[in-house]
This record gives C-alpha cells, structure tokens and sequence, in this order.
C-alpha cells in the first residue's frame, strides 16, 4: 500500500450507516482519489466506491434474541474481517454506528496499531453507559453528531469530534411539502399520511400488522386520506404485502413505494414511523409524528430495563421531552396508533407548533457533518496522526 492509494476499511451495519457513509466516502474520494475504500457497506457506500466483502444486511439485526438467533453467522464475518485487516493493514479503520459490531473490531485493530475512527457515538446518554470504558479502549477518535454528546468523551479523556448530522445536512434541501406532492401526484389539498415501519426483515415481521391495521382505521375515520408506505427493499415489501393479504385489506388506499422515504415524509402531514433514525428524518423534514415500536418480548424486557431516559425517539430525546407521542410494545396497537395519527390530522395548530419545534432542532444540527468527519479523518490516512 503506497502513501498515494491508501487502503481504508470501513464497515456500516444498517441503512442509517450507509446513508452517513456515503456522503462521507464522497468526500473523502474527493480528497484522496485513489485511495481503497473496502468492508461492509449498502448501496450509497458502493456507488461512492467502496468494495463491501458481504452484504450489509447479514448485520442489520436489532434486538437480543435477533442478534443471538444469528449469532454464529455474524461472529463469523467479524472473525474473518479481523483476518483480512490484520493481514491488509489499512491505514485507518472506521466503524459506522453499529456498535456492537464496530467496538470489538475496532478493539482489536486499535490493538495492532491501526488507528480506528467510530463515527456516531453509540447512545450511552440513553442507555448502557458502562460502554464508556470499552469504547476507551477500542476507538483512536470517536466523532458525534449530537452536540451535547462531545463532553461526555472529554470527561472520559477520549479524544473526540462534533461533526453535526449528516442528515441535517442533506436533508435541508429536501422538497417542500407541494413539490414532494407533485411528484407523487397527490393534491395538496388531501391528508396525507406516511408509515414507515422499519427498515429491516426483523421490524416488518413485528410491526407490518400493526402498521396496516392503523391505516385501516385512518382511512375509515378520515375521508379522502392518502396513505404513503416506503420499503426499502423487496423483502419488507412482500413483509408488507403479505400483512395486507392476512388482513384482507385489498380494498385499502395505500400507495407502496420502493426507497423514497423522504419524498413520502415530506408530502405527509402525519407521520407514522418505526423508532430509530427515521424519527429523526422526519424531525429534520419538520413533520409531526407519531413514533411506535415493537419487539420480541425478551428483547424489550432487557433493553427497558437498562434505558435511563422517559424517552426512546430522537426527536423527544434531543428535546427532553414528549414532543410527539411515543407508543412501544403493548401499548402500540393499531387502535392507540390510528387514535394519535387522527388526533394529530385533526389539529392544524398542534401540527404547526410542533413543526416550529424541529424546524429550530434541524437548523442546530447543520454543520456540513461530511466535511467535518473526513477533516477529522484525513491526518490518520495521511499519517499526521496515529
């Protein structure tokens, strides 16, 4: 490996991750153009060049008995990058969110002498804070995008940068609520309302009936409403399409959209949307929003047990208070799902003042976060920093 073509491993676990890789791979490439770019990654990290060694999907498994049911499987990739990055030795190794993957490897690179960069500080405000001492001993930098985690690292004397959120970023050119409309051909006129129910195989399969018997509701209850679903890949539209079958809801209004998650949020009035970043997308698109989740039993009973906040959504946490309604595990059904969206659709000054809240919180994360990261970046690969 020449100065001049450096070898960067970088592995994201889910799409949130591939999101922030690739604006940041694009700005790196800009920096570096023949630099090698090779891990796990999704569809944006390899449009901007990277070479991923397995599809990003074998990590994209939430919760306990998720993780434990694929175990073997997933110990066996991080066994086998170990391998190929001891051997290769990249010049740094980047960890994208995915922490319960990234700080193990990362501990292990660190160890060898390769720099490790974990980008988006794992949410210790929120829960697990003991991760603190594994995440001193496994990261060269950590790089956050909220600004009140930076304080928490240099309390813990971990050297650390607040880069702001990518997705503020991108997401202030995103189409006003007329142009996300027109494009989709829906009147302006109409309520709409989006749902989102996860990203991932393991999310559909807990929340797709839920999802589909609230939108029964809201469309029985509001006339005229438009009903937007994005899935990201085929696999959670036929999860969905099959929810759809079990209920005999054929005759149901429902738009399915492949991608275009942000394009949907952006025309809605209402959003109906899974926990996790996608709350925080439809925050920084300024949408009132109705957030749910729900999980095997066994993995809520120990993730509940260890939160230290009231609140699980982002938009709510970055607040500090209950913004928008947050309804998890027994308490989301579809009749207390459809209750709040209705309630939501149904009050024109609530949906105001609420937009008014996250239009201020975007405007706070907006720091041009790729170019920040890749400057934090760019000595490790250079050599200016180890």
């Amino acid at each position: 490996m020449s100065p001049e073509s450096p070898l960067v491993g970088i592995v994201a676990g889910e799409p949130s991750g591939d999101q922030l890789g690739g604006a940041l791979l694009q700005v790196l490439r800009q920096r570096m153009p023949n630099a090698r770019f090779v891990g796990i990654g999704g569809p944006l990290m390899t449009a901007a060049g990277m070479q991923s060694l397995y599809p990003m999907e074998k990590l994209s498994v939430r919760g306990y008995v998720e993780v434990l049911r694929h175990f073997r499987e997933i110990a066996g990739i991080r066994r086998e990058l170990k391998k190929y990055f001891l051997r290769e030795r990249p010049a740094i190794f980047i960890g994208i969110d995915a922490p319960d993957f990234n700080l193990d490897l990362e501990s292990v690179l660190k160890a060898a002498g390769i720099p490790a960069v974990h980008y988006v500080s794992p949410s210790i405000w929120a829960w697990r804070g003991g991760r603190i001492r594994k995440i001193r001993k496994a990261v060269t930098r950590m790089l956050t995008v909220f600004p009140f985690e930076a304080a928490i690292y240099e309390k813990a004397d971990i050297p650390v940068t607040y880069v702001g959120h990518p997705l503020a970023d991108m997401l202030a050119a995103a189409p006003s609520r007329a142009d996300a409309r027109a494009g989709l051909r829906i009147p302006l006129s109409a309520p709409v309302v989006a749902l989102l129910p996860g990203s991932r195989v393991s999310e559909l399969e807990s929340m797709a009936d839920v999802f589909v018997g609230a939108a029964e509701r809201i469309a029985a209850e509001i006339d005229g409403v438009r009903l937007l679903v994005p899935l990201v890949n085929r696999q959670t539209r036929e999860l969905f399409e099959a929810a759809l079958y079990r209920r005999q809801s054929g005759e149901l209004e429902i738009k399915l959209l492949f991608g275009h998650a942000h394009d949907a949020m952006a025309a809605a009035d209402v959003v109906l949307v899974a926990s996790g970043t996608a709350t925080l997308e439809a925050a920084l698109l300024k949408r009132a929003m109705v957030i749910t989740y729900r999980m095997p039993r066994l993995s809520w009973w120990i993730m509940k047990g260890m939160g230290y906040q009231p609140w699980v959504g982002l938009p709510n946490i970055l607040a500090g208070e209950f913004v928008v309604p947050e309804l998890l595990q027994d308490a989301a059904t579809p009749e207390a799902l459809s209750a709040a969206v209705i309630d939501l659709l149904r009050d024109a000054d609530k949906r105001k003042a609420i937009e008014q809240r996250f239009s201020e919180m975007a405007a706070g994360l907006q720091h041009n976060a790729a170019e920040r990261a890749a400057e934090a970046i760019m000595p490790y690969i250079t050599g200016g920093e180890r």
